[in-house]
């Protein structure tokens, strides 16, 4: 892929926003508009059973926020910190927990003089957050447990308590900076006293690219930087909502004027068909579930057979998944990556063995261990020492336990194990993992189809670019993550999108409906 390509592609992947608007006490409704893409400025308590009704939108207590989308990539709205409320664009992402926006001490980043800054001296709110540190700077001087940095910016002197200092790592870019503490208004409700990150260093393209200025985080207080109390914790704590709920709705076609809607307290009925099906959430952190399987042509992958587990994430815009399924997806959807001569490598030396142990039911998990390729097996680990040379036939290839190799061999065993349920001869299946192996996306994870095709297809791709430079991005992501964490799906907007989703804090459920 070319450099273009990848700067969007690394600019597609990371989280989404909202703006501000809305009513009433209790429920607050956030739409989102929609931006046309323009590529010169791209440098990411119970609710009950199913069938339970929720609460409407049009009750009193609920508010809605509107956002934004961004050719369909980011979805964001406007909030307000600060007494004046000082606005910014943010993107509501619960696969993170933290709030954050640019700091007015940002000196060293670019991406925070293209954004707006938060300027706690025009705050007649702002607190600091933690000790003072004038005296942490005379008391804790020499303590090893709470270090002061005095640093020198422009003539002005600025000490900071270690323990105040905050760093984030998304998938697509870093920041950090220190803990303030401040009003922060989301449509009509105002939310008091919310610790909030001032980023003073954002030194990814990401941010620099970015429509939105920071990132609102509604995941759970298990994975908040420094243990901060996340906004939504703030609005049950103070009491502003009536319900512990809060709900998406991301509209897919970029040419409407709105972009989408979050319902902090209930749902806009309005905005999805039928009821919601409901499911567990089996990790605090994230607003993780569980998968049962993945289906394509309504036929079983069979790589969700020991279960899988999938975050439900409006921070990415695609639809992330082991490469080995997304390859198959990318392959049925006619999405082409970059050949893989890793792949191809591994289904020609060892494509007959892998066969012969799956119809003698070896365990699939152990294959690639047992044929010398991996060093986990599913249980435990197996000698890190472990080598495999392919033939030099096919090009030289030496592989460790760490290797591509591992990661082609697993993936060959779930496809030829998928083809040996249809009967195949062993030729045919041969024959289908070395055509997957065409299929699978570049380096970066992304894959592309041809763009002629878009009106017989869902809406599970991104269009780029206008005309005879127009590029279409494959909405399925290739992301691998071992075990015992993995495998692990994102489920981005290009998900949500399609299914209109509650996050039922309450009950610990998501719900999914789809989307009117």
């Amino acid at each position: 892929m070319g450099s273009k390509y990848s700067l969007v592609a690394l600019f597609l992947l990371l989280l989404h926003p909202v703006v501000l608007s809305g009513p009433t006490n209790g429920i607050i409704r956030f739409g989102l508009k929609k931006n046309k893409f323009d590529e010169s400025k791209v440098l990411k308590r119970h609710i009950g059973e199913e069938g339970t009704t929720l609460r409407d939108e049009n009750s009193d207590d609920i508010s809605n926020i509107r956002l934004k989308n961004y050719m369909n990539a980011q979805y964001f709205g406007q909030i307000g910190i600060g007494t004046p409320p000082q606005k910014f664009t943010v993107i509501f992402d619960t696969g993170s927990s933290n709030l954050w926006v640019p700091s007015s001490k940002c000196y060293f980043s670019v991406a925070c003089y293209l954004h707006s800054r938060y300027k706690s001296s025009q705050s007649a709110t702002y607190k600091r957050n933690g000790t003072d540190p004038h005296s942490l700077l005379l008391v804790h001087a020499n303590s090893l447990e709470t270090p002061c940095l005095l640093m020198k910016i422009a003539f002005a002197f600025a000490c900071i308590c270690k323990r105040s200092s905050a760093e984030i790592h998304y998938g697509t870019g870093q920041i950090s900076g220190f803990f303030s503490q401040d009003h922060v208004k989301i449509g009509d409700l105002n939310v008091y006293g919310q610790d909030f990150i001032e980023a003073t260093r954002e030194p990814s393209l990401t941010f620099l690219a970015a429509k939105f200025d920071g990132i609102l985080g509604l995941g759970f207080q298990e994975i908040s930087v420094g243990n901060a109390a996340p906004i939504w914790y703030n609005m049950l704590h103070q009491k502003l909502v009536a319900e512990p709920v809060f709900s998406f709705w991301l509209n897919r076609n970029t040419d409407e004027e709105q972009g989408g809607e979050i319902v902090f307290g209930g749902v806009d009925s309005d905005h999805y068909k039928g009821k919601h099906t409901y499911v567990p959430v089996t990790h605090k952190g994230y607003w993780q579930i569980q998968i049962e399987d993945v289906l394509i042509d309504n036929l079983t992958t069979g790589f969700c057979s020991a279960k899988c587990s999938a975050i439900v994430d409006s921070g990415t815009s695609l639809l992330a998944g082991p490469t080995g399924v997304i390859a198959q997806i990318n392959h049925a959807i006619g999405a082409v990556g970059l050949v893989s001569k890793d792949c191809k490598a591994v289904v020609a030396q060892y494509g007959k063995t892998i066969l012969d142990k799956l119809i003698n039911e070896a365990l699939s998990q152990q294959i690639c261990s047992q044929i010398g390729l991996c060093a986990f097996d599913g249980t435990k680990g197996v000698s890190k020492g472990i080598k495999s040379v392919v033939d030099k036939n096919i090009g030289k290839t030496s592989y460790s336990w760490n290797d591509a190799g591992c990661t082609a061999c697993e993936m060959a065993v779930v496809w030829m194990k998928n083809r040996l349920r249809l009967n195949e001869t062993e030729d045919q299946i041969l024959e289908y993992a070395n055509s997957l192996c065409d299929m699978l996306p570049s380096p970066n994870g992304e894959s592309t189809v041809e763009c002629s095709t878009l009106s017989k297809m869902p809406n599970y791709i991104l269009k780029v670019g206008k005309g005879a430079t127009a590029q279409c991005i494959s909405g399925f992501i290739a992301l691998d993550i071992a075990p015992p964490r993995g495998p692990l799906w994102i489920l981005g907007d290009i998900f949500m999108g399609r299914y209109h989703t509650v996050f039922d804090y309450g009950n610990m459920k998501v719900g999914f409906a789809e989307s009117a």
